[in-house]
């Protein structure tokens, strides 16, 4: 089935529904706007736990993990009642799902996999990029970029359907990738939001878009419209935050000038709302979020000279705390639990703040003390978001060690390198949790079933999930990786490389 993009889709790619009803056909809808663990299990063998550890945990902080988790639910609860009423509640529809939490609240799920790996619903082709799916209202969106002459090229926005992986819609939009370090697509997730989606291209282009349709409802585009200068920075990465909905605005990090290195425009008509913070140096590639503290809601804006936190509503300044982030490498999301917000960056470590909660004022509570990626403190994570839970930290470091660290002083209590197999630099991998369970999906395109605990690392199950395509930077033991963060909706995974996008069941059910 050929599109006016020249894309054609194999029969795989349209499969029938799963409950035997035949599949109405579409119209595709196109529109162009120029320590190892000694042992461990692998696929349903039964688990073990066996995990280095530096210190054993201390035994009198109950009450703190009590406190903990009754903060952890009650965060949760708070992020569903503030999502979009038409979204439903095991959709995907943003960066690591509703309200960026990384969760995944689904249950009936297997609880091992097979021998012979998860069951493909389908698969479909795409081209390159690092961006993350979304999933919402029964469609899968996504966004890529393919060169035509050096660095200038196409990139494209498109949407699946979540049943059968039939491509409804393609937009797309001129990009010259000229200078972007990593030139490997789009970096951002689709932001879905009822009858729109927003999509953020790697050089600044800015599009709202129809989920039905495609339809260009309004862009913006970065350098044009805000003047920025990708190449007066010392890290050119591209844009990769995710814009983020906060009732009727959408609040991007644009990086322009003057005083826009935040903008919040209007959803519906892309005008420029309120603007904050000058941007003369690195705007890095912080996702934005909004954590309720102090008696506010309030916006963490995290660049590599500092953390800010505004008022989303009309952009006022709540307060500021300096932290100085070498490379610009503001990856992984800030975590709150409760009074604490976490941060993690590959140089430079860790800082854990203190949330007053009597009015929007933050304090440190400890930081590392190192800024090597090599000889590190605490977690010196690079692309993956961390999780706290019961009053300890679980990420994976610079070097792909999965460390645990209590979360009230910032010491560490074990590490062990079995999640991402190697001590390589930047070795990762992206973790969710499901109920008592972490997912982890690192970038050699396997994912794990694991529990963490401050016991240890206890591995459940792993499988190959999708070949790594993107080229590694300096990761000299691979030739590529996977640094993509998948979907996590229905009793499915939904993830990608430079070559095709996948949809995987993670129903028991279809195991039976």
């Amino acid at each position: 089935m050929p599109t006016s993009t020249g894309i054609s889709l194999p029969p795989s790619a349209r499969p029938t529904r799963r409950d035997g009803a035949s599949t109405k056909r579409r119209r595709i809808s196109t529109c162009r706007s120029v320590t190892r663990t000694t042992a461990w299990s692998r696929r349903g063998q039964t688990s073990r736990r066996s995990t280095r550890n530096w210190k054993a945990a201390d035994p009198g902080e109950e009450d703190i993990m009590t406190m903990w988790r009754a903060a952890a639910a009650i965060g949760g609860l708070l992020a569903l009642a503030g999502g979009a009423a038409d979204i439903r509640a095991d959709d995907w529809p943003e960066f690591r799902g509703e309200g960026r939490l990384g969760e995944w609240r689904e249950t009936g799920l297997i609880e091992s996999f097979p021998a012979e790996g998860l069951k493909a619903r389908w698969r479909a082709p795409i081209k390159a990029g690092f961006a993350g799916p979304s999933v919402a209202d029964g469609r899968v969106f996504a966004s890529d970029w393919e060169p035509t002459n050096g660095m200038r090229g196409t990139e494209r926005a498109l949407a699946f359907d979540e049943a059968t992986g039939e491509l409804l819609w393609v937009q797309e939009w001129d990009a010259d990738y000229a200078g972007i370090q990593w030139e490997t697509g789009p970096g951002a997730t689709p932001t879905v939001d009822g009858d729109r989606v927003y999509v953020l291209g790697r050089t600044g282009v800015l599009s709202a878009l129809r989920v039905d349709t495609g339809e260009l409802l309004w862009r913006r585009n970065y350098g044009e419209d805000y003047a920025v200068d990708r190449m007066q920075w010392g890290f050119d990465w591209g844009f990769a935050s995710a814009p983020l909905v906060d009732g009727d605005r959408l609040i991007c990090f644009v990086g322009g000038e003057p005083d826009a290195r935040v903008v919040a425009f209007d959803k519906m008509t892309g005008e420029e709302v309120w603007r904050a913070l000058p941007s003369e140096e690195d705007l890095g590639v912080a996702q934005p979020i909004i954590v309720e503290a102090g008696g506010a809601r309030q916006l963490i804006v995290w660049n590599p000279e500092e953390v800010a936190s505004l008022n989303p509503v009309t952009g006022e300044i709540y307060w500021r705390q300096p932290y100085i982030v070498g490379g610009a490498m503001t990856v992984a999301v800030p975590v709150q639990v409760g009074a604490q917000l976490f941060f993690t960056t590959f140089y430079d470590g860790p800082m854990m703040l203190t949330l007053n909660q009597d009015r929007p004022e933050a304090t440190v509570a400890w930081k590392g003390t190192s800024n090597s990626e090599i000889r590190t403190d605490g977690l010196h994570a690079v692309l993956a978001t961390p999780i706290i839970d019961g009053g300890y930290i679980y990420g994976i470091c610079s070097y792909g060690q999965l460390r645990c660290l209590n979360a009230t002083t910032g010491e560490r209590i074990w590490e062990t390198q079995e999640a991402t197999v190697e001590r390589r630099r930047w070795a990762s991998g992206y973790m969710v949790r499901n109920g008592d369970r972490v997912l982890i999906n690192n970038d050699r395109g396997e994912l794990i079933i694991a529990r963490l605990s401050p016991e240890g690392y206890e591995e459940v199950s792993r499988t190959k999930l999708i070949a790594p395509t993107s080229p590694p930077g300096n990761r000299r033991e691979l030739r590529f990786v996977n640094w993509v963060h998948p979907a996590y909706a229905n009793r499915h995974i939904y993830t990608r490389n430079d070559e095709e996008i996948v949809a995987f069941s993670m129903d028991a059910a279809d195991y039976e």
